[in-house]
């Protein structure tokens, strides 16, 4: 299968977060309307853009309220 966009390792910063938002903004619309073979596109890409998303900021923020006992505070 043909890689379809840039190397999420060669993008900069700026880009990787506009290319996850774009992803991010569009997920509902390809979920609810695109084909089967689009859909796993955009997953498979998203997968590739968090994952190196993850890769550079290993150490990112945690929001306690996002972890098991912070939901269960609530």
């Amino acid at each position: 299968m043909d890689t379809i966009g840039v190397d999420p390792a060669q993008l900069d910063e700026r880009d990787l977060f506009r290319e996850l938002g774009h992803l991010y903004e569009t997920r509902m619309e390809a979920l609810r309307h695109a084909s089967d073979p689009a859909f796993a596109e955009h997953t498979r890409r998203t997968a590739q853009l968090e994952a190196e998303y993850l890769r550079r900021f290993p150490s990112r923020e945690i929001d306690p309220d996002r972890l098991r006992d912070g939901a269960r505070s609530r």
